[in-house]
């Protein structure tokens, strides 16, 4: 299993005081050379975190290192004053794999998948004609009971990243039977994905007590991981944080 750690609240730490500390390209040099197989950030149209220009920055740090560079939004999210649009912003700098979300601009957090009712010819037609061929995955955001995979069968998706939100709440709140019910459904669509020759990816709220859970379901490819990591690295610290992901993600037995 790939780890991609999500840096966007070092990005929104830095807006805070409307400067450069702590510099975003620093903390991403540090977690590719400890060891994460890629980067993920998700520039939001009003620009709360993650910006474009950060987007220009991981992706020359992930060239020069030879990791991934995962770049997530809503393909919808139209031009603004100070947004260049999402599709805009991975055309001008192409990452290894895009994740499409379905968020409003105004959203918190990214709290659902796609509803398969959006999930036609348009869609397709458009995701089609903006990804950039130097993309190699193109993935969307879908819940743990997703059943459309025939609708996404023979388009430009290729790879799916599963909503473990539910998941992580089961876990916190001790709810066993929940719990289960959600592996089931987790173990189910890693399968019929696989079988449909699907990347498999998987993230939201995993943190280190969870991700075993997770890990029981089936073999996902790779975790996208933010707001825990950096929660955790406030404890531990950033590059000791680092570690102990890298080695409950790979299995290594000790963090």
């Amino acid at each position: 299993m790939n780890l991609s750690i999500n840096l966007n609240k070092i990005a929104l730490i830095r807006n805070a005081r409307g400067q450069d500390q702590p510099n975003i390209e620093n903390f991403a040099l540090s977690a590719v050379k400890l060891g994460v197989d890629g980067l993920t950030l998700h520039p939001r149209p009003d620009l709360r975190h993650a910006t474009p220009d950060d987007v220009f920055k991981l992706k020359e740090i992930c060239k020069k290192h030879s990791k991934e560079l995962n770049i997530e939004g809503n393909p919808f999210s139209q031009k603004t004053q100070d947004y260049p649009g999402f599709l805009e912003i991975i055309k001008s700098n192409p990452p290894f794999q895009v994740t499409l979300v379905p968020d409003e601009n105004n959203q918190l957090t990214s709290d659902h998948g796609w509803d398969s009712k959006y999930l036609n010819s348009k869609f397709f037609s458009l995701i089609e004609e903006h990804t950039p061929t130097e993309t190699k995955f193109v993935s969307i955001f879908v819940d743990h009971n997703f059943s459309a995979l025939n609708d996404i069968k023979g388009t430009i998706i290729n790879s799916i990243e599963i909503y473990t939100g539910p998941l992580a709440k089961a876990v916190e709140e001790n709810n066993k039977k929940q719990l289960i019910s959600i592996q089931s459904a987790i173990s189910r669509l890693v399968e019929d994905a696989k079988s449909a020759k699907l990347k498999v990816n998987a993230g939201h709220d995993l943190n280190l007590d969870n991700l075993k859970f997770l890990k029981e379901c089936a073999e996902i490819d790779e975790v996208s991981i933010g707001h825990s990591l950096i929660v955790d690295a406030l404890k531990y610290g950033f590059d000791a944080t680092i570690l102990k992901y890298i080695n409950a993600v790979k299995g290594y037995g000790y963090y």
